[in-house]
C-alpha cells in the first residue's frame, strides 16, 4: 500500500472514498512511519450507511437462518487462508508480535465458527396446552441495524466478538474501527465481500468522534457494542441508552493475580510474564497487579525481575522478538508518567523500562517491561489502568488479605490465582469480585462459546459479547399465544 493511500469505506457492497474534510495518518508503532491515511467520516456518511442497511434488512431478516450462516462458513475458510496476511497487517499497525497477531485472529475465527451454529443457538421454546386448546411460543427476531465501535489493541479479534452473531441472527451490521488501526478492518471486509454477503448487510465506516456520535444518535441504529477505556465506555453507554438503544460497553481493567506460596514458581513466572508483558500490556485481560502471599514474595519477585529484564523487545515481524512497542508516542509518554507517579507514591522501580531504544527502530514507541515493587494497595497507581507493560507488586500475609486487595478496586474484568491447593482455589473463585476468573491461568480469556464477563466499571450493560449473550443481545423475543378451537376446523 502506498503511504499516501486513503483507506476506503465499504457501503452497500461497494468501496467508497469518504468525502471527509479531515484525515489522520496511520503509523507503524515500531518505526512511526506513516503506512496509510484514514478519513474521519462525517455524520452524513453514517446516515447513508444506516439508511442503506435499513433497506437491506427486510430481505436479510427473512432469509432462513440456515442460509444466513453460509457466508460465515465461507468466511471462516477465507480467514484461515489469509491468516498470515492478516497477522502481518496487525503487527504493522498495532505493534504486537507476529505470534500474538496470529493468536488474535485464531480467537476471531473461533467466534465465526461458533456463530455458524446459529440454527441451534437462535431457537426459541414452546408449550402445548398451557390452557385448554391454547399453545404458547417464544421466537427470537433480529433488531434491525446494529453497530460496533472497536479499539486499537485487537483490530482482528474484537470485531468478531460482534459481527458474526449480529448477521447470523438476521441483523445488518456497521463497523467503526479505531482510526489508529483501520487497515486490518479493510482486509477483513475484503474477505467479507468474497464470502458473499448481500449488499447492505455489512458496512465499514471509518472515522473519529463525529462518526461515533452519529452512530450513537442515529434513530435507525438499534444497538451499540463498544470496547475501550472505562470513561469512554461509560459515555457511549449513557448516550446510546439515552437514545433508546441497547448497549454493551466493555471498559478498562486493573487485573490482579494472587501468587500463593505453594504455586509452581517456574510455571507461574513464565505465565505471568506472558500475561503482564504480552501485547505490551495493551489488553483488557493483562495481569497488572501481582499479590504475593506469605513466603511467595522473595522467590516470585526475584524470578519476575529476571524474566522482565531478559524479555526481547523489538519489531514484531523480526525473529525472536517477544514484545513490541506501545501504540503511540502519546501512550509511551503517559505510561512513563504513570511509572514515575508510582515511584513518587513510594514504589520501588525494580525493573525500569523507560527511555529505551531498539536498534534500527529508534523512533518507535518503546516502553520495556517494568516492575514496580511495594506498590501501596490504597494508592492512586494501584487503581489506575496503565495499559502498558508495567506490573505492580504487592504483598499479603494470607489469602483472606489478598482477596480483600483483589476486591478493593472499581474494575472487575479479571482476577487470577496460582496455587496447588484446591480449597484455596475454590475460595478465591467464589469470593473474587470479577467476571473472568483464572485458576493457574494468566489470561482468563473466555472461549467463543462463553461470554466475555466483565463486571463493575469494566462493563456497562446486561449482556456481554460472544456466545449465547451475543445471540440474546442481537435479538428481541416475541411471545405468541394462540388458540385453534377444534370446532373451527370442522366448519371447512
Amino acid at each position: 500500500m502506498n503511504n499516501n493511500e486513503q483507506l476506503l469505506n465499504y457501503i452497500n457492497g461497494q468501496w467508497k472514498r469518504s468525502n471527509a474534510s479531515s484525515t489522520v495518518p496511520v503509523h507503524n508503532p515500531a518505526s512511526n512511519a506513516v503506512i496509510a491515511t484514514v478519513a474521519l467520516s462525517p455524520a452524513a456518511e453514517v446516515d447513508e450507511a444506516v439508511r442503506l442497511a435499513q433497506a437491506a434488512f427486510p430481505a436479510w431478516r427473512s432469509t432462513p437462518v440456515v442460509e444466513r450462516v453460509q457466508p460465515l462458513f465461507r468466511l471462516k475458510m477465507l480467514l484461515e487462508e489469509n491468516l498470515d496476511a492478516l497477522a502481518r497487517i496487525i503487527t504493522n499497525e498495532c505493534g504486537k508480535t507476529y505470534a500474538e497477531s496470529v493468536g488474535e485472529m485464531r480467537r476471531g475465527i473461533e467466534n465465526v465458527e461458533t456463530a455458524c451454529g446459529m440454527p441451534s443457538l437462535i431457537q426459541g421454546y414452546n408449550n402445548e396446552d398451557i390452557a385448554s386448546g391454547i399453545d404458547e411460543h417464544m421466537f427470537r427476531q433480529p433488531l434491525g441495524v446494529v453497530a460496533a465501535i472497536t479499539p486499537f489493541n485487537f483490530p482482528g479479534m474484537i470485531p468478531f466478538w460482534f459481527l458474526p452473531y449480529a448477521v447470523a441472527t438476521g441483523n445488518c451490521f456497521i463497523l467503526k474501527p479505531s482510526e489508529k488501526v483501520p487497515m486490518t478492518s479493510q482486509k477483513i471486509f475484503e474477505l467479507l465481500e468474497k464470502a458473499g454477503f448481500p449488499a447492505g448487510v455489512l458496512q465499514l465506516v471509518n472515522g473519529g468522534a463525529e462518526t461515533v456520535n452519529a452512530l450513537l444518535d442515529h434513530p435507525g441504529v438499534r444497538a451499540i457494542s463498544f470496547v475501550g477505556s472505562t470513561p469512554v465506555a461509560k459515555y457511549v453507554y449513557q448516550r446510546a441508552t439515552a437514545n433508546g438503544k441497547r448497549a454493551q460497553c466493555q471498559g478498562g481493567a486493573k487485573n490482579p493475580v494472587v501468587v500463593m506460596p505453594d504455586a509452581d514458581m517456574e510455571t507461574t513466572t513464565r505465565i505471568m510474564a506472558d500475561s503482564a508483558f504480552g501485547c505490551a500490556g495493551q489488553r483488557c485481560l493483562a495481569a497488572s497487579v501481582a499479590i504475593t502471599v506469605g513466603g511467595a514474595k522473595n522467590s516470585f519477585t526475584e524470578a519476575m525481575a529476571d524474566v522482565a529484564s531478559s524479555r526481547t523487545v523489538g519489531y514484531g515481524l523480526d525473529k525472536g522478538v517477544q514484545m513490541g512497542p506501545v501504540i503511540t508516542a502519546q501512550s509511551k509518554t503517559r505510561i512513563e508518567g504513570l511509572i514515575g507517579a508510582g515511584e513518587a507514591e513510594g514504589a520501588h522501580v525494580l525493573v525500569d523500562g523507560r527511555q529505551k531504544k531498539v536498534a534500527g527502530y529508534e523512533e518507535g514507541n518503546w516502553v520495556f517491561p517494568t516492575i514496580l515493587d511495594g506498590v501501596n494497595p490504597n494508592g492512586e497507581i494501584a487503581r489506575t489502568e496503565i495499559f502498558g507493560p508495567v506490573l505492580s507488586l504487592m504483598h499479603a500475609a494470607n489469602v483472606e488479605e489478598a482477596i480483600a486487595i483483589v476486591n478493593n478496586r472499581a474494575y472487575g474484568n479479571m482476577a487470577c490465582i496460582f496455587t496447588r491447593d484446591g480449597s484455596v482455589a475454590r475460595k478465591f473463585r467464589y469470593e473474587a469480585d470479577a467476571g473472568n476468573v483464572g485458576i493457574n491461568i494468566g489470561v482468563a480469556a473466555p472461549m467463543a462459546f462463553f461470554p466475555f464477563s466483565g463486571w463493575n466499571e469494566s462493563f456497562f450493560g446486561d449482556l456481554h459479547a460472544q456466545s449465547r449473550h451475543g445471540v440474546e443481545f442481537y435479538t428481541q423475543t416475541k411471545v405468541v399465544v394462540e388458540r385453534w378451537p377444534l370446532e373451527w376446523s370442522r366448519q371447512f
